[in-house]
């Protein structure tokens, strides 16, 4: 009786010890319900990630297509061939000049381009082409291009088109658009004659060239009287001639570069702002 007891006895802890351990582990930790929590909680950020990702892919997909966007490549003013003036197009800015530099580039231009970046004022540089028969007058005309200034044609030699032969004439347009475009890549877009004398054979190549002509609405570098820094800045910014439009005729000069600045800066604060060349449509009126 006694040994029944006791093998009932060992029976009873042995099912109690095994009821302890399996409480044990179904019973985790207060480290492993953190643990698990932790987890729980990551699953949970990474489903919301995964549907905010495919709610924006979905958008994306049903989002319409951009419309390309409007060109600003297209031109905003013309010349008027009756007075040479820069005219807007498309509600353009119509208080502005057009700043040139002839007989470019001598002593002085580069120089000139730099102040001329340096006020963000772009212009033309029309390059006679006895100005860059040499490899280093060349890399005067490359850094005035690379500067962002347009070039234009102002005759190989600087003749007086009109005293010359048509196979002359051709030849100090044409050669010079060749000499330009072996140094900087690219035919020069507008065409002045020298002392604005141009006779109907030159109008004729500068078009076959697909060149703007162009003459000017005043200047005043050659003259004696304004052949210093401030009587030539003083004109140029003070000149009856000044209009909307204005096309404005400067040169390679010691006392042009000397008179740059203030002359740009003059004219701004007279509400008058430098056009850029490449928004000038190459169509004369």
């Amino acid at each position: 009786m006694k040994i029944t007891g006791l093998i009932i006895g060992v029976f009873f802890l042995m099912i109690l010890a095994s009821c302890t351990d399996l409480t044990a582990v179904e019973k985790p930790s207060e480290l492993e319900k953190e643990e698990y929590k932790q987890e729980e909680n990551n699953s949970d950020d990474h489903s919301k990630v995964h549907e905010s990702k495919l709610q924006k892919n979905k958008g994306d997909d049903e989002r319409e297509p951009k419309e390309e966007a409007v060109s600003l490549s297209e031109p905003q003013y013309k010349i008027n061939a009756s007075n040479w003036t820069v005219e807007p197009m498309n509600h353009a800015n119509s208080k502005v000049v057009l700043l040139t530099i002839d007989d470019a580039p001598d002593k002085n231009a580069l120089e000139m381009a730099r102040i001329l970046k340096k006020l963000s004022a772009p212009a033309i540089f029309f390059v006679n082409g006895h100005f860059i028969d040499t490899p280093e007058e060349a890399e005067v005309l490359k850094a005035i291009h690379e500067l962002g200034f347009a070039i234009g044609n102002h005759t190989y030699s600087h003749y007086n088109l009109k005293t010359l032969s048509e196979a002359q004439q051709y030849n100090e347009i044409v050669s010079l658009n060749d000499r330009v475009e072996e140094i900087i890549g690219e035919r020069p877009k507008f065409f002045r004659a020298p002392f604005g004398s141009i006779s109907d054979y030159s109008r004729k190549v500068a078009k076959d060239e697909n060149m703007l002509l162009m003459n000017w609405t005043y200047g005043y570098d050659w003259e004696k009287e304004y052949q210093s820094k401030e009587a030539l800045a003083d004109i140029m910014i003070n000149s009856p001639f000044l209009v909307n439009g204005a096309n404005l005729l400067m040169h390679d000069r010691q006392w042009t570069k000397e008179a740059l600045e203030d002359i740009v800066k003059g004219l701004r604060n007279k509400g008058f702002t430098p056009v850029d060349p490449a928004q000038i449509s190459q169509e004369i009126e």
